[in-house]
Protein backbone atom coordinates (compact mmCIF):
# COMPACT_ATOMS: atom_id res chain seq x y z
CA UNK A 1 0.00 0.00 0.00
CA UNK A 2 1.66 3.32 -0.79
CA UNK A 3 2.24 6.14 1.75
CA UNK A 4 0.18 8.94 2.00
CA UNK A 5 2.17 12.54 1.56
CA UNK A 6 0.74 15.53 3.19
CA UNK A 7 1.47 19.17 2.76
CA UNK A 8 1.73 20.37 6.48
CA UNK A 9 0.62 24.67 6.60
CA UNK A 10 3.46 25.90 8.61
CA UNK A 11 4.98 29.80 9.16
CA UNK A 12 8.55 31.01 9.20
CA UNK A 13 10.70 30.71 12.61
CA UNK A 14 13.25 33.98 12.73
CA UNK A 15 16.65 32.77 12.74
CA UNK A 16 17.75 29.77 10.80
CA UNK A 17 20.25 30.77 9.21
CA UNK A 18 23.10 28.51 8.85
CA UNK A 19 26.61 29.48 10.21
CA UNK A 20 30.01 28.53 8.87
CA UNK A 21 28.90 24.91 9.61
CA UNK A 22 25.13 24.95 9.66
CA UNK A 23 22.50 25.73 12.09
CA UNK A 24 23.27 25.36 15.53
CA UNK A 25 20.59 25.59 17.97
CA UNK A 26 19.54 24.81 21.91
CA UNK A 27 17.85 21.44 21.64
CA UNK A 28 14.26 23.20 22.96
CA UNK A 29 14.58 25.38 19.89
CA UNK A 30 14.60 22.39 17.61
CA UNK A 31 11.88 20.94 19.28
CA UNK A 32 9.10 23.54 18.83
CA UNK A 33 6.63 22.29 16.42
CA UNK A 34 7.36 22.10 12.52
CA UNK A 35 10.83 24.28 13.87
CA UNK A 36 12.67 20.95 12.42
CA UNK A 37 10.32 19.74 9.69
CA UNK A 38 11.14 23.70 8.13
CA UNK A 39 14.61 23.59 8.14
CA UNK A 40 14.79 20.19 6.55
CA UNK A 41 12.43 21.06 3.86
CA UNK A 42 14.57 24.28 3.15
CA UNK A 43 17.49 22.14 2.98
CA UNK A 44 15.88 19.75 0.08
CA UNK A 45 14.72 22.95 -2.02
CA UNK A 46 17.20 25.17 -1.78
CA UNK A 47 20.73 22.93 -1.10
CA UNK A 48 19.08 20.10 -3.62
CA UNK A 49 17.21 22.78 -6.07
CA UNK A 50 16.48 20.93 -9.10
CA UNK A 51 18.31 18.08 -8.39
CA UNK A 52 16.05 16.88 -5.41
CA UNK A 53 13.59 14.78 -7.55
CA UNK A 54 15.81 11.72 -7.50
CA UNK A 55 18.44 13.02 -5.49
CA UNK A 56 20.77 10.33 -3.40
CA UNK A 57 21.42 11.57 0.27
CA UNK A 58 23.81 10.39 3.13
CA UNK A 59 22.34 11.09 6.71
CA UNK A 60 24.00 10.41 9.86
CA UNK A 61 24.96 12.11 13.21
CA UNK A 62 27.01 12.33 16.28
CA UNK A 63 24.52 10.56 18.09
CA UNK A 64 23.63 12.93 20.45
CA UNK A 65 19.91 14.01 22.21
CA UNK A 66 17.37 14.38 19.17
CA UNK A 67 19.50 12.75 16.66
CA UNK A 68 17.29 9.91 15.98
CA UNK A 69 13.94 12.26 16.16
CA UNK A 70 15.70 14.35 13.34
CA UNK A 71 16.57 11.22 11.43
CA UNK A 72 12.83 9.98 11.00
CA UNK A 73 11.78 13.61 10.46
CA UNK A 74 14.45 13.38 7.17
CA UNK A 75 12.99 10.23 6.52
CA UNK A 76 9.60 11.32 5.99
CA UNK A 77 10.32 14.73 4.73
CA UNK A 78 12.81 13.15 2.11
CA UNK A 79 10.38 10.09 0.90
CA UNK A 80 7.92 12.75 0.13
CA UNK A 81 9.70 15.36 -1.94
CA UNK A 82 10.79 12.82 -4.47
CA UNK A 83 14.02 11.75 -3.11
CA UNK A 84 15.00 8.51 -4.59
CA UNK A 85 17.19 6.84 -2.01
CA UNK A 86 18.65 7.64 2.00
CA UNK A 87 21.76 6.22 3.15
CA UNK A 88 21.79 6.12 7.11
CA UNK A 89 24.70 4.75 9.36
CA UNK A 90 23.17 2.12 11.43
CA UNK A 91 21.19 3.87 14.39
CA UNK A 92 21.51 7.42 12.64
CA UNK A 93 25.10 7.47 13.63
CA UNK A 94 27.95 8.51 11.43
CA UNK A 95 30.90 10.60 11.84
CA UNK A 96 30.99 13.67 9.90
CA UNK A 97 34.64 12.64 8.50
CA UNK A 98 32.69 9.55 7.31
CA UNK A 99 29.76 11.17 5.84
CA UNK A 100 31.87 13.56 3.27
CA UNK A 101 33.44 9.89 2.77
CA UNK A 102 30.52 8.12 1.69
CA UNK A 103 29.66 11.47 -0.67
CA UNK A 104 33.11 11.36 -2.26
CA UNK A 105 32.87 7.58 -2.58
CA UNK A 106 29.36 7.39 -4.65
CA UNK A 107 27.38 4.25 -4.67
CA UNK A 108 25.97 1.62 -6.74
CA UNK A 109 27.50 3.43 -9.95
CA UNK A 110 26.41 7.07 -9.28
CA UNK A 111 27.41 10.24 -7.35
CA UNK A 112 25.56 11.13 -4.01
CA UNK A 113 24.53 14.62 -4.09
CA UNK A 114 24.90 15.76 -0.84
CA UNK A 115 24.09 14.57 3.09
CA UNK A 116 22.77 15.67 6.00
CA UNK A 117 24.70 15.81 9.03
CA UNK A 118 22.93 16.06 12.66
CA UNK A 119 25.88 17.77 14.99
CA UNK A 120 26.45 20.74 16.98
CA UNK A 121 30.24 19.80 16.62
CA UNK A 122 32.24 20.33 19.90
CA UNK A 123 29.20 22.20 21.94
CA UNK A 124 27.66 20.23 24.64
CA UNK A 125 24.44 17.73 24.06
CA UNK A 126 21.70 16.53 26.15
CA UNK A 127 17.97 17.78 26.35
CA UNK A 128 19.31 21.61 27.40
CA UNK A 129 22.37 20.99 25.23
CA UNK A 130 22.79 22.28 21.13
CA UNK A 131 21.97 20.51 18.39
CA UNK A 132 22.39 20.95 14.69
CA UNK A 133 21.42 20.18 11.06
CA UNK A 134 24.22 20.73 8.73
CA UNK A 135 24.04 20.32 4.57
CA UNK A 136 27.03 18.94 2.93
CA UNK A 137 26.83 19.28 -0.82
CA UNK A 138 28.23 16.68 -3.40
CA UNK A 139 32.06 17.52 -3.20
CA UNK A 140 31.72 15.71 0.11
CA UNK A 141 31.90 19.54 1.86
CA UNK A 142 30.26 22.08 3.87
CA UNK A 143 27.50 24.15 2.01
CA UNK A 144 28.70 27.48 0.22
CA UNK A 145 27.71 30.70 1.06
CA UNK A 146 25.29 30.67 -1.76
CA UNK A 147 23.56 27.63 -1.18
CA UNK A 148 23.44 28.28 3.21
CA UNK A 149 21.67 32.03 1.46
CA UNK A 150 19.34 29.77 -0.41
CA UNK A 151 18.15 27.64 1.93
CA UNK A 152 18.18 30.49 5.08
CA UNK A 153 16.07 32.54 2.28
CA UNK A 154 14.01 29.54 2.08
CA UNK A 155 13.55 29.49 6.09
CA UNK A 156 12.37 33.12 5.40
CA UNK A 157 8.76 32.58 3.60
CA UNK A 158 8.20 28.88 3.57
CA UNK A 159 4.48 28.53 3.97
CA UNK A 160 4.00 24.51 4.29
CA UNK A 161 5.96 21.14 4.12
CA UNK A 162 5.49 17.63 2.37
CA UNK A 163 6.17 15.03 4.85
CA UNK A 164 4.86 11.16 5.02
CA UNK A 165 3.84 10.99 8.69
CA UNK A 166 3.30 7.39 8.67
CA UNK A 167 6.33 6.14 7.54
CA UNK A 168 8.71 3.79 9.56
CA UNK A 169 11.76 2.45 9.21
CA UNK A 170 13.92 0.89 11.80
CA UNK A 171 17.32 2.52 11.78
CA UNK A 172 18.72 0.39 14.25
CA UNK A 173 18.67 -2.64 11.55
CA UNK A 174 21.24 -3.09 8.35
CA UNK A 175 19.71 -3.63 5.36
CA UNK A 176 17.44 -2.16 2.44
CA UNK A 177 13.96 -0.78 3.18
CA UNK A 178 11.81 0.01 0.04
CA UNK A 179 8.50 2.04 -0.11
CA UNK A 180 5.78 3.20 -2.57
CA UNK A 181 5.05 6.96 -1.69
CA UNK A 182 1.51 7.87 -3.32
CA UNK A 183 2.05 10.20 -6.47
CA UNK A 184 5.62 10.36 -5.94
CA UNK A 185 7.02 6.63 -6.52
CA UNK A 186 9.38 4.10 -5.25
CA UNK A 187 11.80 5.49 -1.92
CA UNK A 188 14.89 3.44 -0.47
CA UNK A 189 15.96 3.77 2.46
CA UNK A 190 19.90 1.92 2.81
CA UNK A 191 20.89 1.09 6.72
CA UNK A 192 24.50 0.75 6.59
CA UNK A 193 27.41 -0.23 9.10
CA UNK A 194 28.69 3.47 9.66
CA UNK A 195 32.43 2.41 10.93
CA UNK A 196 32.86 0.03 7.73
CA UNK A 197 33.94 2.54 4.75
CA UNK A 198 35.52 5.32 6.93
CA UNK A 199 38.26 1.89 8.21
CA UNK A 200 38.57 0.97 4.60
CA UNK A 201 39.60 4.83 3.61
CA UNK A 202 41.72 4.87 6.26
CA UNK A 203 43.89 2.05 5.48
CA UNK A 204 44.18 3.02 1.52
CA UNK A 205 45.87 5.76 3.08
CA UNK A 206 48.21 5.08 5.85
CA UNK A 207 50.67 1.44 6.35
CA UNK A 208 48.70 -0.04 8.97
CA UNK A 209 51.52 -2.53 9.19
CA UNK A 210 54.11 0.10 10.11
CA UNK A 211 51.99 1.98 12.39
CA UNK A 212 51.01 -1.71 13.98
CA UNK A 213 54.93 -2.13 14.57
CA UNK A 214 55.26 1.18 16.16
CA UNK A 215 52.58 0.68 18.59
CA UNK A 216 54.03 -3.39 19.17
CA UNK A 217 57.37 -2.22 19.67
CA UNK A 218 59.03 -4.41 16.84
CA UNK A 219 60.33 -0.76 15.41
CA UNK A 220 61.66 0.61 18.20
CA UNK A 221 62.17 -2.22 20.54
CA UNK A 222 59.62 -1.13 23.80
CA UNK A 223 55.94 -0.89 23.23
CA UNK A 224 54.74 2.35 21.80
CA UNK A 225 51.52 3.24 24.56
CA UNK A 226 49.10 5.22 23.30
CA UNK A 227 45.87 6.97 25.27
CA UNK A 228 43.45 8.41 23.45
CA UNK A 229 39.90 10.02 24.88
CA UNK A 230 36.83 10.20 22.36
CA UNK A 231 35.50 12.38 24.73
CA UNK A 232 31.50 10.55 24.27
CA UNK A 233 31.47 10.75 20.66
CA UNK A 234 31.53 10.11 17.16
CA UNK A 235 34.86 8.30 17.12
CA UNK A 236 34.51 5.73 19.98
CA UNK A 237 33.50 3.27 17.48
CA UNK A 238 36.06 4.64 14.46
CA UNK A 239 39.06 4.67 16.96
CA UNK A 240 37.99 0.61 18.36
CA UNK A 241 38.19 -0.57 15.66
CA UNK A 242 41.23 1.29 14.15
CA UNK A 243 43.43 1.05 17.07
CA UNK A 244 42.61 -2.13 19.04
CA UNK A 245 41.19 -4.59 15.92
CA UNK A 246 43.54 -3.17 13.13
CA UNK A 247 46.70 -1.47 15.01
CA UNK A 248 46.54 -3.80 18.44
CA UNK A 249 46.26 -0.93 20.92
CA UNK A 250 45.73 -2.34 23.84
CA UNK A 251 41.78 -1.47 24.89
CA UNK A 252 43.31 0.25 28.75
CA UNK A 253 44.64 3.17 25.57
CA UNK A 254 41.30 3.99 24.50
CA UNK A 255 38.62 6.51 27.11
CA UNK A 256 34.88 7.05 26.86
CA UNK A 257 34.06 5.22 23.27
CA UNK A 258 31.11 5.06 23.90
CA UNK A 259 28.35 7.76 22.47
CA UNK A 260 26.17 9.01 25.01
CA UNK A 261 23.32 11.55 23.78
CA UNK A 262 25.06 14.03 26.82
CA UNK A 263 28.80 13.23 26.07
CA UNK A 264 28.39 11.70 29.73
CA UNK A 265 27.72 15.17 30.96
CA UNK A 266 31.26 16.24 29.25
CA UNK A 267 31.99 19.20 26.72
CA UNK A 268 33.54 17.48 23.65
CA UNK A 269 35.79 19.89 23.02
CA UNK A 270 39.38 17.96 22.64
CA UNK A 271 41.59 20.83 24.25
CA UNK A 272 43.05 21.79 27.55
CA UNK A 273 40.20 22.31 29.14
CA UNK A 274 37.94 20.10 28.38
CA UNK A 275 40.00 16.75 27.48
CA UNK A 276 41.79 17.42 31.21
CA UNK A 277 41.93 13.85 32.26
CA UNK A 278 44.16 13.03 29.20
CA UNK A 279 46.50 15.59 29.64
CA UNK A 280 47.03 15.07 32.90
CA UNK A 281 47.57 11.11 31.95
CA UNK A 282 49.95 12.47 29.65
CA UNK A 283 51.60 14.24 31.83
CA UNK A 284 52.76 11.11 34.01
CA UNK A 285 55.20 10.31 31.55
CA UNK A 286 53.88 6.87 30.77
CA UNK A 287 52.20 6.86 27.03
CA UNK A 288 54.27 8.11 24.70
CA UNK A 289 51.28 10.00 22.55
CA UNK A 290 47.92 10.70 22.96
CA UNK A 291 44.69 12.41 21.27
CA UNK A 292 41.30 13.83 21.69
CA UNK A 293 38.31 14.29 19.61
CA UNK A 294 35.53 16.39 19.67
CA UNK A 295 31.58 15.22 19.68
CA UNK A 296 31.70 14.80 15.58
CA UNK A 297 34.73 13.61 15.28
CA UNK A 298 36.72 16.45 13.24
CA UNK A 299 38.72 17.79 15.22
CA UNK A 300 41.92 16.57 17.14
CA UNK A 301 44.55 17.51 19.84
CA UNK A 302 47.62 15.56 19.63
CA UNK A 303 49.69 15.07 22.25
CA UNK A 304 53.17 13.97 23.62
CA UNK A 305 54.65 12.62 27.03
CA UNK A 306 53.69 15.79 28.96
CA UNK A 307 53.82 17.76 25.83
CA UNK A 308 51.17 19.62 24.13
CA UNK A 309 51.33 20.25 20.32
CA UNK A 310 49.34 23.29 18.96
CA UNK A 311 47.03 23.00 16.65
CA UNK A 312 49.46 25.21 13.82
CA UNK A 313 52.36 23.10 14.80
CA UNK A 314 50.43 19.86 14.41
CA UNK A 315 49.56 21.24 10.72
CA UNK A 316 53.40 22.19 10.08
CA UNK A 317 54.93 19.12 11.32
CA UNK A 318 52.31 16.97 8.79
CA UNK A 319 52.96 19.00 6.06
CA UNK A 320 56.87 19.00 6.48
CA UNK A 321 56.32 15.18 6.46
CA UNK A 322 54.04 14.16 4.10
CA UNK A 323 56.01 12.10 2.41
CA UNK A 324 56.18 9.69 5.30
CA UNK A 325 52.68 9.05 4.74
CA UNK A 326 51.79 6.31 1.80
CA UNK A 327 48.74 8.59 0.30
CA UNK A 328 50.80 11.82 -0.71
CA UNK A 329 54.32 9.35 -1.85
CA UNK A 330 51.88 8.45 -5.02
CA UNK A 331 50.39 12.50 -5.09
CA UNK A 332 51.55 16.00 -6.41
CA UNK A 333 51.54 17.80 -3.32
CA UNK A 334 49.65 21.10 -4.57
CA UNK A 335 50.00 23.54 -1.53
CA UNK A 336 48.77 24.17 2.00
CA UNK A 337 46.25 26.01 3.84
CA UNK A 338 45.00 27.81 6.96
CA UNK A 339 42.54 29.78 8.58
CA UNK A 340 43.48 33.26 9.44
CA UNK A 341 43.76 32.93 13.63
CA UNK A 342 45.98 30.33 12.72
CA UNK A 343 49.80 30.69 13.46
CA UNK A 344 52.06 30.68 9.96
CA UNK A 345 53.95 27.89 11.42
CA UNK A 346 52.56 26.02 8.12
CA UNK A 347 53.50 28.95 5.78
CA UNK A 348 57.18 28.46 6.12
CA UNK A 349 57.17 24.94 5.03
CA UNK A 350 55.39 25.92 2.32
CA UNK A 351 57.94 28.71 1.23
CA UNK A 352 60.97 26.04 2.02
CA UNK A 353 59.54 23.55 -0.07
CA UNK A 354 58.44 25.98 -3.08
CA UNK A 355 54.13 25.69 -2.48
CA UNK A 356 51.66 28.06 -2.53
CA UNK A 357 49.86 28.89 1.27
CA UNK A 358 46.38 30.45 1.21
CA UNK A 359 44.76 32.13 4.18
CA UNK A 360 41.10 31.71 4.64
CA UNK A 361 38.19 32.88 6.70
CA UNK A 362 37.08 30.39 9.55
CA UNK A 363 34.97 27.53 8.05
CA UNK A 364 35.99 24.38 6.53
CA UNK A 365 34.12 25.34 3.20
CA UNK A 366 36.72 27.59 2.03
CA UNK A 367 39.46 24.77 1.94
CA UNK A 368 36.99 22.64 0.37
CA UNK A 369 37.04 25.55 -2.64
CA UNK A 370 40.78 25.47 -3.06
CA UNK A 371 40.53 21.36 -2.85
CA UNK A 372 38.74 20.91 -5.77
CA UNK A 373 40.61 23.82 -7.74
CA UNK A 374 43.14 21.55 -7.03
CA UNK A 375 45.10 24.10 -5.16
CA UNK A 376 46.01 22.76 -1.60
CA UNK A 377 46.77 18.84 -0.28
CA UNK A 378 46.44 19.84 3.59
CA UNK A 379 44.87 22.35 5.71
CA UNK A 380 43.83 23.25 9.13
CA UNK A 381 43.02 25.98 11.74
CA UNK A 382 43.60 26.70 15.17
CA UNK A 383 40.25 25.64 16.30
CA UNK A 384 41.57 22.26 16.53
CA UNK A 385 40.84 21.00 13.00
CA UNK A 386 42.90 19.14 10.15
CA UNK A 387 42.53 17.54 7.35
CA UNK A 388 43.45 16.96 3.31
CA UNK A 389 41.91 16.58 0.17
CA UNK A 390 41.26 12.60 0.97
CA UNK A 391 37.71 14.08 2.16
CA UNK A 392 36.11 17.99 2.06
CA UNK A 393 35.94 17.95 6.08
CA UNK A 394 38.53 17.87 8.71
CA UNK A 395 39.16 14.81 10.25
CA UNK A 396 39.99 14.21 13.61
CA UNK A 397 41.38 10.24 12.95
CA UNK A 398 42.69 10.74 10.35
CA UNK A 399 45.10 13.60 11.83
CA UNK A 400 46.16 10.87 14.73
CA UNK A 401 46.77 8.52 12.21
CA UNK A 402 49.17 10.98 10.21
CA UNK A 403 51.06 11.54 13.40
CA UNK A 404 51.26 7.50 14.27
CA UNK A 405 52.81 7.29 10.49
CA UNK A 406 55.35 9.94 10.92
CA UNK A 407 56.20 8.67 14.66
CA UNK A 408 56.52 5.01 12.95
CA UNK A 409 58.71 6.48 9.76
CA UNK A 410 60.71 9.00 12.59
CA UNK A 411 61.43 6.78 15.33
CA UNK A 412 61.20 10.40 17.42
CA UNK A 413 59.19 10.93 20.03
CA UNK A 414 56.64 13.83 19.54
CA UNK A 415 58.47 16.05 21.50
CA UNK A 416 61.50 15.73 19.53
CA UNK A 417 59.56 16.13 16.22
CA UNK A 418 58.39 19.57 16.94
CA UNK A 419 61.55 20.82 18.32
CA UNK A 420 63.18 19.48 15.17
CA UNK A 421 60.75 21.74 13.43
CA UNK A 422 61.23 25.00 15.49
CA UNK A 423 65.02 24.29 14.97
CA UNK A 424 64.72 24.37 11.35
CA UNK A 425 61.24 26.89 10.94
CA UNK A 426 61.46 28.70 14.12
CA UNK A 427 58.37 28.50 16.24
CA UNK A 428 55.21 30.49 15.71
CA UNK A 429 52.64 31.20 18.15
CA UNK A 430 49.38 32.91 18.44
CA UNK A 431 46.62 33.63 21.40
CA UNK A 432 43.08 32.57 20.93
CA UNK A 433 40.52 33.80 23.41
CA UNK A 434 36.51 32.62 23.96
CA UNK A 435 33.97 34.37 24.69
CA UNK A 436 31.05 31.95 25.67
CA UNK A 437 27.33 33.22 25.33
CA UNK A 438 28.04 36.49 25.02
CA UNK A 439 25.78 39.08 23.73
CA UNK A 440 26.64 40.20 20.11
CA UNK A 441 26.29 43.48 20.40
CA UNK A 442 29.32 43.88 23.21
CA UNK A 443 31.17 41.80 21.33
CA UNK A 444 30.73 43.80 18.55
CA UNK A 445 31.93 46.73 20.64
CA UNK A 446 35.06 44.90 21.57
CA UNK A 447 36.09 44.10 17.96
CA UNK A 448 35.08 48.05 17.18
CA UNK A 449 37.40 49.40 19.87
CA UNK A 450 40.58 46.68 18.61
CA UNK A 451 40.18 48.28 15.31
CA UNK A 452 40.55 51.46 16.59
CA UNK A 453 43.93 50.65 18.36
CA UNK A 454 45.62 49.05 15.09
CA UNK A 455 47.25 51.97 13.25
CA UNK A 456 48.88 53.15 16.86
CA UNK A 457 49.91 49.38 17.20
CA UNK A 458 52.34 48.87 14.24
CA UNK A 459 55.99 50.26 15.36
CA UNK A 460 55.74 49.84 18.95
CA UNK A 461 58.16 48.10 20.84
CA UNK A 462 57.45 45.63 23.35
CA UNK A 463 59.53 43.92 26.08
CA UNK A 464 59.24 40.73 27.85
CA UNK A 465 61.59 38.68 29.81
CA UNK A 466 64.70 41.40 28.42
CA UNK A 467 63.39 40.82 24.90
CA UNK A 468 62.50 43.39 22.66
CA UNK A 469 59.86 42.95 19.93
CA UNK A 470 58.47 45.25 17.71
CA UNK A 471 55.42 45.02 16.14
CA UNK A 472 55.29 44.90 11.85
CA UNK A 473 51.78 44.17 11.06
CA UNK A 474 48.19 44.72 12.57
CA UNK A 475 45.36 44.69 9.82
CA UNK A 476 41.91 43.73 9.30
CA UNK A 477 41.75 40.63 7.19
CA UNK A 478 40.53 39.96 4.07
CA UNK A 479 39.69 37.42 1.10
CA UNK A 480 39.12 36.68 -2.47
CA UNK A 481 38.05 33.83 -3.10
CA UNK A 482 38.42 33.99 -6.73
CA UNK A 483 42.16 34.93 -6.49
Amino acid sequence: MALKVESVPTTPFQGQKPGTSGLRKRVPEFQQKHYTENFVQAILDGGLGSKKKGAVLVVGGDGRFLCLEAVNVIIQISAANGVSRLIIGQNGFLSTPAVSNLIIKGSEGRKIDGGIILTASHNPGGPKGDFGIKFNCQNGGPAPDGITNAIYDITTKISHYSICPHLKCDVNRIGRNEYDVDGVGHFIVDIIDSVKDYVELMQSIFDFSKIKSLISGQLTGKRFEVLVDSMHGATGPYVSTILCDCLGVESRGLLRTVPKPDFGGGHPDPNLTYAKTLVEQLNRGQHDFGAAFDGDGDRNMILGKGFFVTPSDSLAVIAENLSCIPYFKSRKTSGFARSMPTAGAVDLVAKAKGLEVFETPTGWKYFGNLMDAGRISLCGEESFGTGSAHIREKDGVWAMLAWLQILAEKKMSVEDIVKEQWKRYGRNVFTRYDYENVDASGANLLMTFLESQMAAFVGKELIANNVSYKVKLADNFQYNGSD
